[in-house]
């Protein structure tokens, strides 16, 4: 018999054969899956639908919505016209997290990813092709690959109890991590407040939560490593 004593959570407890889902966490905050909740504006996406509450991602302007790939689900956004997508509703991760997203960075390589597009200084983003820089309320940090470069990649950034963040990389993680406290604030994918620093490239799915542990990140990776 399982002693739940033991370091394990219900949402750890998987039936034989059953398929790890994002839903299946108590902690999951936003759920942008694949293929899954888009509004077209012929084929650009003026809605990404939250599949896990209600943080929806729209874009009224049409200048502004990505394209769509009906076929493999990837969003394209385009820098030179600010393409992004916002949320009315705030997203809030005040202590340990964990982000993924699967996604392909192309063009200039300074682009934000994940930010917030209403309260300055909160954002992933790329500022190299090796390079990623974590801000949150103005503190910023710098968190480099061991090596190679980003290309078509699935990444997952936690931050555990203590406020250290990490970076996997398609499942490894790297070496270099940074400490950063403070409330991290969301409601933007592709760029920034205010209208800055926007993103170049694909984004197929971004998994929002407000926990992290090993086994969290492990099945985020196994999942987004499919997409």
């Amino acid at each position: 018999m399982l002693n739940l004593s033991q370091s394990l959570g219900l949402s750890s407890i998987r039936i034989s054969g059953s398929a790890w889902s994002p839903t299946d966490e108590s902690s999951v905050v936003a759920w942008y899956k694949n293929k899954t909740g888009i509004t077209l504006n012929g084929t650009d996406v003026s809605d990404w639908e939250d599949s896990a509450n209600s943080y929806d991602m729209a874009q009224s302007d049409t200048d502004e919505q990505p394209a769509y790939n009906a076929s493999t689900g990837a969003l394209t956004f385009d820098s030179s016209d600010d393409q992004s997508l916002q949320t009315s509703s705030q997203i809030s991760l005040a202590g340990a997290f964990t982000i993924g997203i699967r996604l392909y960075p192309t063009g200039d390589f300074d682009g934000t990813f994940i930010g917030d597009n209403t309260s300055n200084n909160h954002l992933l983003k790329y500022t190299s092709t090796s390079n990623i820089r974590v801000k949150i309320g103005g503190s910023a940090g710098n968190i480099p690959l061991d090596s190679g470069t980003f290309g078509d990649d699935y990444l997952v950034i936690t931050r555990d109890g203590s406020d250290v963040l990490t970076l996997h990389k398609n499942g490894v993680a790297q070496s270099t991590t940074i400490t950063k406290s403070g409330t991290a604030l969301i409601d933007a994918i592709g760029i920034r407040a205010t209208d800055i620093n926007s993103y170049d490239g694909t984004i197929s799915e971004v998994q929002i939560y407000s926990s992290t542990s090993s086994g969290l990140t492990a099945n985020v990776n196994d999942y987004l490593s499919s997409i």
